[in-house]
């Protein structure tokens, strides 16, 4: 057992923040992502918050996760996404 899988106990409500270039369509691409690695994604799971100046929006998205592996593997494809800039 390593010390990150003492963190968290599965199944568990997990937050992401995704930060990322707008436009407003964004939250659309973050929910896509996501959707394809939390299947059962409740229809109010996101919240968007935009940035001081406009230029950047918030996604956060809170889902039931199920495991470390689900979680790397949904971090992985966000990352590699050319508009998203931070990943919390």
């Amino acid at each position: 057992m390593t010390d990150r899988d003492s963190l968290l106990e599965f199944p568990c409500a997990f937050p992401l923040k995704a930060i990322g270039a707008g436009p407003d369509d964004f939250e659309a691409l973050v929910l896509d992502i996501v959707r394809r690695h939390v299947a059962d994604l409740d229809a109010g799971a996101s919240t968007v918050r935009p940035s001081g100046g406009g230029k950047y929006l918030a996604v956060t998205v809170t889902f039931q996760a199920q495991s470390w592996a689900q979680i790397d593997a949904l971090y992985g494809e966000l990352k590699d996404h050319a508009r998203v800039v931070m990943l919390l």
